[in-house]
């Protein structure tokens, strides 16, 4: 059995071939930046971290070990959330600026409805939300990291995490209740 064509192309970058590195650019740069954009709002950022991503992709891709089909495009994006993470901690203002009084009571823990909403609503709602309970949010339901890896990775104490995470799904559950009421104002 040959080798696959991520196989081919991770040879071909280890060899330092720039036209290996532009196929990789043109193959995961829209959804690095996707990813990216998770964690960082502004457009320029996302750009800047982008670039530093992928500059850090072409420093280290002798640390690179393949493990099988999917195992470049887990490492790059690995990299992107990285990346995003640093880029966030260094602009110093990751504490969330939403008070605990400006959010409603979730007596059931409601969880946030999503159905019937476009990928892309849900992209710009989860965006809006503070930087903190953004970042914690996307870290546990996107990465699947737990309380514990959170709080290593940010910095902040577990219970922050898990608090940031709750704090985060109300503010989402009123957002989109007040997007589905709008959406429901404009065709009465």
């Amino acid at each position: 059995m040959g080798e696959s064509k991520e196989q081919i192309l991770v040879n071909r970058l280890l060899q330092k071939e720039e036209a290996a590195w532009k196929e990789l650019f043109g193959a995961y740069s829209g959804n690095l930046a996707y990813v990216c954009s998770r964690y960082i709002a502004e457009k320029e950022d996302v750009h800047d971290v982008l670039q530093n991503s992928f500059i850090k992709m072409f420093r280290s891709i002798e640390a690179f070990e393949y493990r099988g089909e999917g195992s470049l495009r887990a490492w790059i994006t690995r990299i992107a959330v990285n990346e995003s993470l640093k880029h966030i901690r260094q602009k110093g203002d990751f504490k969330s600026s939403v008070e605990v009084e400006d959010l409603p009571d979730l007596p059931h823990e409601e969880e946030p409805d999503f159905e019937e909403i476009p990928k892309e609503d849900i992209m710009r709602i989860i965006q809006s939300l503070p930087d903190g309970y953004r970042t914690v949010f996307n870290l546990y339901v996107f990465e699947k990291k737990s309380h514990k890896e959170i709080a290593l990775l940010l910095g902040i104490a577990e219970n922050s995490s898990a608090s940031q995470f709750h704090r985060a799904k109300g503010l989402l559950v009123q957002k989109i209740k007040e997007f589905k009421m709008s959406k429901k104002a404009q065709y009465e």
